[in-house]
């Protein structure tokens, strides 16, 4: 008898295993994803620790291996090696694929995996898919009507998510490749950097197979036109591609989403541009050596990296304080929500910033566009700025405290960290061991997003079937 138990005891905890997995898909999406991208990195810790995966065949250090593996799945682009020379051919394409999964998005990939694994979505997996793939909808509630991305259209947007991935990192490639053989580029090499260029780019991870990375094509327009182009449609997001591809002539039927993120992010990207020039153009380190074309071409350059893109021509411990200030405000803002980019995300600052004015003005209700934007979305708002300043707080003083280093710079890396740009001062490359794994955890915080993290903490939502009483206390 007692065999018999023995027997059938691995069989009653692989069952309770599936019944806890299968809970944990069906309750919390959003906590779903976060596991995905956990396992994701920890297998691919796994394999660029791997002999293999080095170009001197040596095993990659743990925490090398996993700030690595982190970077490239939540494409980021901060890297503690040279990844011109660390790696193998093998390791190159190992982290060209892993750029290409983490681009997709946490719960786009979350919703993804679970399409292939029924074979079809559900109307639950539907409803999940449609609540947590749409940008303005960061808790649970009823799916109506005023969804970035409505219930029917959720299959759609995942075959766009995949197909625009495909075909923009395809036409970028081509691009690319007259403009990397033109620079000097050996034509066969030039047939796999163009797609890793393609990749990085469009994923906003900001990783270079060469030496020296972009800055080898500081005079070529053309190379870092196409990079900036690529950033940009990575950094608006999922659903707004989606929108242009089926509305790009008709602006009435664009979503507000689409509208908020398009306008706020050409404001940023021109503002962005005007603030360099403004302050960079007399530093001989950086414009003050280049002419007037250069140093505008360069100023939107910088402008649109901090998007999220991390290419950079200049060095970025060359800019003056003041504008590693500036690019450090632009990088927490970040790009667009359900993209490639970090960051708060635009439409956080667009919907506070709309907030902020209709108070001033004394609006009872937040409108943009014809369009009144909840209450909700704004606590969501808040909420997201709350929660990134603290995560980029608190990891700021702790690499401080264990560095010692220059706090300008320390705070730059954390944000870029956070905001997933990629862009660093060198600090990243000479960080200590355990500030890795500080900097490591702020990257996936960013990546996954604070929203998100906050959903999985709080695994379902109540509901209050009353009200306090009304007490207003005294703010400002």
């Amino acid at each position: 008898m007692s065999g018999i138990d023995s027997a059938s005891s691995p069989k009653e905890r692989l069952r309770g295993f599936g019944f806890w997995f299968k809970h944990l898909v069906t309750s919390s999406p959003s906590r779903f994803a976060i596991v995905v991208f956990a396992l994701l990195i920890l297998v691919f810790t796994v394999l660029l620790s791997l002999p293999i995966s080095s170009a001197n065949g040596s095993v990659t250090p743990l925490n090398d291996a996993l700030f690595t593996a982190v970077s490239t799945i939540c494409v980021t682009g901060l890297t503690t090696v040279d990844m011109a020379t660390h790696w193998s051919p093998f390791g190159n394409v190992l982290i060209f694929i892993g750029v290409n999964i983490g681009g997709m998005g946490v719960l786009t990939l979350a919703s993804l995996m679970g399409m292939v694994i029924s074979r079809k979505l559900g109307l639950r997996a539907k409803l999940m898919a449609a609540g947590d793939t749409n940008p303005m909808r960061a808790h649970g509630g009823v799916v109506n009507e005023s969804q970035t991305v409505r219930l029917g259209e959720v299959g759609q947007l995942l075959t766009t998510v995949a197909l625009s991935t495909l075909l923009i990192e395809g036409v970028v490639a081509l691009l690319l490749y007259p403009g990397l053989v033109m620079a000097g580029i050996d034509p066969i090499t030039a047939l796999w950097e163009a797609p890793y260029y393609a990749a990085m780019s469009f994923t906003n991870t900001g990783f270079t197979p060469n030496v020296g990375g972009v800055a080898a094509f500081a005079d070529d327009y053309l190379v870092l036109t196409v990079l900036m182009a690529s950033v940009f449609l990575g950094s608006i997001g999922f659903p707004v591609i989606y929108t242009l591809a089926k509305h790009v002539w008709h602006v009435k039927r664009w979503s507000l989403h689409s509208k908020l993120t398009l306008l706020t992010t050409t404001l940023l990207f021109l503002l962005g541009a005007v603030v360099f020039l403004a302050l960079e153009f007399n530093n001989p380190k950086t414009f003050g050596s280049m002419d007037a074309a250069d140093t505008t071409f360069q100023a939107f350059f910088l402008s649109a990296m901090t998007r999220s893109g991390g290419f950079n021509v200049i060095d970025i411990a060359d800019l003056n304080g003041s504008s590693l200030v500036a690019a450090s405000m632009l990088m927490f803002v970040g790009g667009g929500s359900a993209s490639t980019a970090g960051g708060i995300k635009v439409t956080t600052l667009a919907v506070l910033a709309i907030a902020v004015w209709s108070e001033a003005k004394g609006r009872q209700s937040v409108e943009a566009f014809g369009r009144r934007i909840p209450s909700d979305v704004q606590r969501v708002g808040l909420s997201v700025v709350a929660w990134g300043a603290t995560i980029v707080a608190l990891s700021t003083i702790t690499i401080a405290q264990i560095t010692k280093a220059d706090i300008s710079h320390v705070l730059f890396d954390v944000i870029s960290a956070f905001g997933t740009v990629g862009l660093s001062t060198g600090l990243t490359a000479e960080l200590p061991e355990s500030a890795t794994y500080v900097l490591a955890a702020t990257i996936f915080m960013g990546r996954i997003g604070t929203v998100t993290l906050a959903a999985a903490v709080a695994a379902t939502s109540r509901t209050q079937y009353y009200s306090l009483p009304v007490e207003r206390p005294i703010v400002g």
